[in-house]
């Protein structure tokens, strides 16, 4: 019983808590709901009066917007307007310039008109004054043409002379002075006689009475002396002298050897000379070669062979204008190396050129050909080097392979040309010399030519009222270009136009 009163308690206080709090939580929610209520009519009132006062906004932008609107389209209608205005005085400017133009054109065709009459009326007076000065020159158009032309010529003639007396004095005081100097240099180097030998024709006797013993017997040992030598023994009236005849140079010196052998020893007959002639060949020979060898070490020249060396010793006995041509040849080399040496060249090629030159003279009567190119044909047969066989055969021509075939000829030139180097017969010197003259007294406008200098030098003297200065010059050059292409000459020649004024005047 005691325990049932406190459940039965817990159970009504339950179920009395139950029923307050259903009724508790009704009311808050009723509560809750009012002040959301009331919340949500605030909430609106306030979205009404925010929506109004947008809308109130939005209208004044619009008017304002409109209001700038207006303005804009007002000011653009102002701008088209005065486009309009611009395009239309453009306009009236254009057309006043069109009317302006065409009254230009208009002027300008009768200007037009009037310079066609003009022109033709110009043409009308130049013709008449082409007939007038026709009449007064008496020369045709074509004639005045051809005399200005020919005074243009003459004056581009004149324009040239001068530009050529120019140009020559100023590359002659450039070059004269090195070529000088390269051929000074070479030839002072070399220290050589002059010209003192003469090809032998003739041996000394001792007395008239040697030639009977030279005679012989019915001549039988002028005859074996003949017959061994090849020799032609001349035995005149010339006293105490025996002339020999040959185009052998080595033969002839194998006989005047033999003479002289024969008379020292005194026993003059057939046999003995057979057996002189002999030994006296072979005395020859040896000479020959003793002297290609003296000119190879004398020039220090290398490398030929035998055949070479002894071909060079043949050279002994040579002589050219009365100049030995081993000499000369031993001569051009040293020139040669010197003038290389100076320029820079090859000094052995140029110096084995210079020796070699004439070797074609050794064997000129033998075989046919000029010199130069029998000896580069027999150089070019014993080995000689290409680079030499060359400057052997152009020597003598106007166009060089190589450089050093040309200082081989101008050492060539300059040692024949240097004074004593060669001698030469009076009646060829004397044609020489008038052959020179002639060549100047050729030219029109020549007064007087003199060849002077040994033929080393042509003065020229020409009017002057023909020949102007420059003129003058033109022919010297045209002088010089006819010597080189008729004449031969040794050297080089020098010509000299000489145009002098005279005013003379006499007191009375």
């Amino acid at each position: 019983m005691d325990v049932a009163i406190p459940i039965v308690a817990s159970l009504v206080c339950l179920a009395v808590g139950a029923i307050g709090g259903y009724y508790g939580k009704r009311l808050l929610s009723r509560q809750a709901k009012d002040s959301a209520e009331q919340e949500a009519t605030r909430i609106l009132e306030t979205a009404r009066e925010q929506e109004r006062g947008l809308i109130i906004e939005g209208k004044e932008e619009s008017l304002r917007i409109r209001s700038s609107a207006e303005s804009e389209i007002k000011e653009r209608r102002n701008e088209i307007q005065q486009t309009e205005r611009r395009l239309v005085n453009r306009e009236e400017s254009l057309e006043n310039r069109s009317s302006n133009q065409d009254r230009q054109e208009l002027k300008l065709s009768e200007r037009e008109k009037e310079l066609e009459k003009d022109q033709k009326q110009i043409e009308e007076l130049r013709e008449e004054q082409m007939k007038r000065l026709e009449d007064i020159s008496e020369l045709s158009l074509e004639e005045a043409k051809s005399t200005l032309m020919q005074r243009a010529d003459e004056e581009i003639q004149h324009e040239l002379g001068v530009l050529y007396r120019d140009h020559e004095d100023r590359i002659r005081s450039e070059s004269e002075d090195k070529a000088k100097n390269i051929i000074a240099e070479a030839i002072q180097r070399l220290a050589s006689e002059v010209v003192s030998e003469a090809t032998v024709t003739t041996v000394p006797l001792p007395n008239d009475d040697m030639k009977g013993r030279l005679i012989g017997r019915e001549g039988r040992n002028i005859r074996a002396i003949e017959k061994a030598t090849g020799v032609d023994l001349i035995i005149d009236d010339t006293p105490e002298a025996v002339t020999l005849s040959c185009f052998d140079p080595i033969r002839r010196e194998v006989a005047r050897l033999l003479l002289v052998k024969l008379m020292s020893d005194g026993r003059i007959h057939p046999a003995r000379i057979e057996d002189m002639v002999a030994k006296v060949e072979k005395e020859v020979w040896d000479t020959i070669r003793k002297a290609g060898e003296n000119a190879v070490f004398d020039t220090d020249v290398r490398g030929l062979n035998p055949e070479m060396i002894k071909l060079l010793g043949r050279l002994k006995y040579r002589y050219s204008y009365g100049e030995n041509v081993l000499q000369h040849s031993t001569e051009v080399a040293h020139i040669a190396a010197s003038m290389a040496a100076e320029l820079g060249a090859n000094i052995k090629i140029a110096k084995m050129g210079g020796l070699l030159h004439d070797i074609g003279k050794a064997l000129s009567h033998e075989v046919e050909g000029p010199h130069a190119q029998i000896g580069a044909e027999v150089a070019g047969k014993n080995g000689v080097p290409a680079a030499v066989v060359a400057g052997i055969a152009e020597h003598h021509d106007d166009s060089m392979s190589s450089i050093e075939s040309f200082i081989v000829s101008a050492a060539d030139a300059v040692s024949a040309a240097r004074p004593g180097a060669r001698r030469d017969t009076v009646e060829n010197y004397i044609k020489r010399l008038e052959a020179l003259e002639d060549v100047g007294r050729g030219f029109s406008g020549v007064e007087k030519c003199y060849a002077i200098q040994a033929g080393r030098e042509m003065r020229v003297l020409v009017k002057p009222e023909d020949i102007t200065d420059e003129a003058a010059t033109l022919m010297a050059r045209d002088i010089v270009k006819k010597i080189e292409e008729n004449l031969v000459y040794p050297g080089q020649i020098k010509v000299t136009v000489i145009r002098e004024r005279r005013a003379i005047e006499f007191a009375r």
